[in-house]
């Protein structure tokens, strides 16, 4: 049986028997019964997840910036 479990804020777990492809149908590689795959695309090592959700964002990019009059 395989179980895929989403966490919040976090990657989805995929544990049991089951066959990791990539965008073109070919196998990656995995030795584990259990991966996790990143949902928040911050990954080193994409599919899987690295842990890089949990460290903070700097969004000082993202803020609006006020233009002065």
């Amino acid at each position: 049986m395989t179980e895929i479990r989403a966490y919040l804020d976090g990657p989805l777990l995929v544990r049991g028997d089951f066959d990791l492809l990539d965008e073109n149908g070919d196998p990656v590689p995995s030795t584990r019964r259990t991966i996790a795959l990143c949902r928040c695309g911050r990954t080193a090592i994409p599919p899987l997840c690295d842990g890089t959700h949990t460290l903070p964002i700097n969004r000082s990019s993202d803020r609006t910036r006020e233009v002065p009059d």
